[in-house]
């Protein structure tokens, strides 16, 4: 390392890691043709790759990736559709809503199940606390219920309410 090697603006690609990246006001550009910040003007202007196979595209930080995946299709508010690819172990139904982890981020996110285009595909995936005829808990019940099983321990109006909601 130089003397005055800080003085050079060198940026290296989040995606691929290369060292010959340049920035471009907030874009990155990258001359590696495998890269997804792949730009060609960049790779004009830097020396030629050597003969060696180039290394496979690292994942993003936190790359997640579902072992069996659910494709999920969902239109927004502002009626754009989406297509997310998430966990079917990590899907819960609450209320009306569809919480579930997706790739890449393994973020857990919620969507509306009004607004889900393939939601019979998905319920039969989501773990359900509540049978699909019976009526959820009240919130005196969902109170007792989370109470004993974040603690751990029991009542006799504990043992009531969870032979109404066992999976609760």
């Amino acid at each position: 390392m130089g003397f005055l090697d800080f003085l050079k603006s060198t940026t290296k690609c989040p995606w691929c890691g290369n060292p010959n990246a340049k920035k471009s006001g907030s874009r990155i550009l990258c001359p590696n043709p495998n890269c997804t910040n792949f730009d060609s003007s960049v790779q004009s202007g830097a020396p030629a790759a050597s003969a060696a196979p180039a290394k496979p595209a690292k994942t993003k930080p936190g790359g997640f990736v579902p072992t069996n995946p659910l494709s999920i299709r969902y239109r927004n508010f502002q009626g754009q559709e989406k297509t997310f690819t998430a966990d079917p172990d990590s899907c819960v139904r609450k209320k009306n809503h569809i919480t579930v982890r997706v790739a890449p981020s393994g973020q857990t996110i919620t969507l509306s199940r009004d607004r889900i285009q393939n939601l019979a595909e998905i319920e039969a995936h989501c773990a359900q606390k509540v049978a699909p005829d019976q009526a959820w808990p009240s919130p005196r019940e969902r109170q007792v219920l989370n109470y004993h099983k974040r603690h751990g321990s029991t009542s006799p109006l504990y043992e009531k309410v969870r032979a109404k909601f066992p999976d609760w």
